[in-house]
């Protein structure tokens, strides 16, 4: 089964969802984000399907948004914000907020939305060739939904590190920040996500739900509101502007 650009395979109590654009290292393209919307919807109203896995094919899990499509806005601070809002943040509390638990099994490179689509499920086992990064700074913007995410799960300190420098951290230091659960063989990520779903899916349902809803009920409120609205802001500076033009063009952006 497909939805948009993303394969969707259903193994007895498990869903995979596969992010299959790797000409583009799985970015957020339109047709990834339907796809990942859709096959959320997907998940949560099989009764069957218990437990969800995300990963990318090729070499990236996801290595971030769609620049193409934040240019195609023209920077207009409503387009911005309803790009955002309904297509980004809504497809990280849609993971966040849903019942049922979602693994990320990240398989390459795992970049700002990348990266933020992740850390929004609720378990996270990585290739020892995953690497992690918000590297928005080099264009001129900041992590949207990592922001009000990233602090909590490794600290303030190595949050502003990573979001001011840009600079990745490998799978070992991801996981010695307590970013992600495990770090497996390349060649073993699926059968380690797999078998963890499975267990996760031979425990009772409800006892799972409200444990994940438990965990999960701080998420969000004023914090998404903060970083939703805080984002058209930086696209309407000059900044973001020449950091998104030189990305596009392949050279290197001269911010003033």
């Amino acid at each position: 089964m497909r939805f948009g650009n993303i394969e969707f395979e259903k193994k007895g109590r498990v869903a995979v969802m596969r992010l299959d654009e790797p000409d583009k290292l799985n970015v957020l393209t339109p047709a990834i984000r339907q796809g990942l919307h859709e096959g959320l919807n997907e998940v949560a109203s099989d009764d069957e399907i218990r437990v969800a896995i995300i990963t990318g094919t090729g070499r990236s899990f996801c290595a971030g948004f769609d620049i193409a499509s934040l240019k195609a806005t023209n920077f207009e601070p409503a387009k911005i914000k309803r790009l955002l809002s309904e297509e980004f943040f809504e497809l990280t509390r849609k993971i966040e907020k849903g019942t049922k638990p979602v693994i990320a099994a990240v398989n390459g490179f795992s970049f700002g939305g990348g990266l933020e689509t992740a850390i929004a499920c609720d378990i996270i086992l990585a290739s020892e060739k995953a690497t992690f990064g918000v590297p928005e700074i080099d264009i001129g913007l900041l992590p949207g939904f990592a922001i009000v995410r990233l602090p909590q799960l490794i600290g303030a300190a190595k949050s502003k590190m990573m979001m001011m420098t840009g600079e990745p951290i490998s799978a070992e230091e991801a996981y010695r920040l307590n970013m992600i659960e495990k770090v497996v063989p390349h060649d073993k990520l699926m059968d380690e996500a797999m078998a963890l779903a499975e267990k996760i899916a031979s425990k009772p349902v409800e006892a799972i739900h409200l444990g994940k809803s438990a965990v999960n009920k701080e998420i969000g409120s004023t914090d998404y509101t903060y970083a939703m609205d805080s984002m058209p802001f930086l696209f309407s500076t000059e900044d973001t502007k020449e950091g998104i033009a030189a990305f596009l063009e392949k050279r290197k952006p001269n911010f003033n």
